[in-house]
């Protein structure tokens, strides 16, 4: 029993009903050494320390109540004790407790003030939590209105661009110049706009998380040249050079067909968007060591010959020789609806969903720009996507 009073970290005081101490642990004895007391044998519980009748608080005990709460004041001694009462072996337990410091009356209004600012921070957190939460419903539905209006479009564009194909063909009969003039700008205003369906799908299904890539290990330099074959005539007619320069040899890459036609698809589009009339847009593929950042930093001499001799990934890069980007629109350019050039047509996706789908090939895309000088975008794959 000695021991176990004595491992409590508190004074603990054990006498019986008329005031004999029984029995005090080592942080009651030093307590009370502290005041006077250097021993328990011949000390009143009611009398020396409590200062209060025997009859009084026992009789409160007697009455039902758990513990009498007592506050004891002298000179050099202020204490709260709590007494209670064990009525089988009729004992009285007393825990000797010290008073709280009292807190400066300033004090007490910085810590009312602090506790009212700490409520209004609570408050503006859990409104913008239900803001937050609003905006991300209504972002919800702006991404299934987009999916559903993408869908509803697909199928009739597909049947509309069949058409042109047919009578451009002139299996319907001939056409004249004009007639073919016409056919040929509306057709091209329908690419357009399934282009923009397309878009619309994709961005959807990465907003949502659908998104599933296809990766098989594919020709990139056949991807690379079915994308260049499209657009050959569109770079005609607006009388801009589109040059190719693809390496020989090119490691075998594994990525989604598709979707990386798409991405380089977005790269040439906007090359010839602001590209003048007479410029160049140059697309190449080229194989490229990636000198990736690791937790451990191999020594210079290693990394210049890992540099040299081990090709980990292939560099695709689509410059032009328009007007160029500014600094500050280098990040910017590859966020969601961002033009840079507001007169310049475009939903500002194209770049956003680009980025997006060369990081879920685990690879790095940027823009290298200066103003006056043209644009160069370029991206990587890796040889290995683990």
């Amino acid at each position: 029993m000695a021991s176990l009073l004595d491992s409590m970290d508190r004074p603990l005081v054990v006498s019986d009903r008329v005031g004999t101490i029984l029995f005090a642990n080592v942080h009651a004895q030093d307590r009370l050494a502290a005041q006077g007391f250097p021993s328990t044998d011949r000390i009143n519980l009611f009398q020396d320390l409590l200062h209060a009748e025997a009859r009084g608080v026992i009789a409160q005990l007697e009455s039902g109540e758990q513990e009498v709460s007592l506050q004891v004041s002298r000179p050099g001694f202020e204490t709260h004790v709590r007494v209670r009462w064990l009525p089988e072996p009729d004992w009285l337990v007393t825990f000797i407790e010290p008073l709280p410091a009292a807190v400066p009356a300033g004090e007490v209004e910085m810590r009312q003030t602090v506790q009212d600012l700490m409520q209004e921070r609570e408050i503006t957190y859990r409104n913008l939590l239900a803001a937050y939460l609003r905006l991300q419903e209504v972002n919800r539905q702006k991404t299934v209105f987009l999916a559903s209006a993408a869908h509803e479009l697909k199928t009739p564009l597909a049947v509309m661009k069949g058409y042109y194909d047919l009578l451009l063909s002139g299996s319907l009969g001939r056409l004249s110049d004009k007639q073919r003039e016409i056919l040929e700008e509306s057709k091209d205003s329908c690419d357009r706009l399934v282009r923009v369906v397309s878009m619309f799908l994709n961005y959807s299904a990465l907003e949502s998380g659908k998104l599933v890539l296809q990766l098989r290990d594919n020709d990139i330099r056949a991807c690379v040249n079915d994308v260049v074959t499209r657009w050959q005539d569109a770079f005609q007619k607006a009388k801009v050079r589109l040059d190719t320069h693809i390496a020989k040899t090119l490691p075998a890459v594994s990525f989604d067909y598709p979707k990386l036609q798409q991405c380089i698809a977005n790269l040439v589009d906007n090359a010839l968007k602001h590209t003048p009339r007479g410029g160049c847009v140059t697309v190449k593929a080229e194989p490229h060591f990636w000198e990736r950042r690791t937790s451990e930093v191999a020594p210079r001499s290693e990394r210049r010959r890992a540099r040299g001799s081990e090709i980990n990934s292939v560099l695709v890069s689509v410059a032009d020789t328009g007007v160029g980007i500014s600094a500050e629109y280098h990040q910017e350019i590859f966020e969601e609806f961002v033009r840079v050039d507001p007169s310049s047509s475009g939903m500002g996706l194209g770049l956003a969903i680009t980025k997006r789908l060369i990081q879920a090939h685990r690879g790095k895309i940027w823009v290298d720009s200066i103003p006056g000088t043209g644009s160069k975008f370029s991206f990587i794959l890796p040889v290995n996507l683990e």
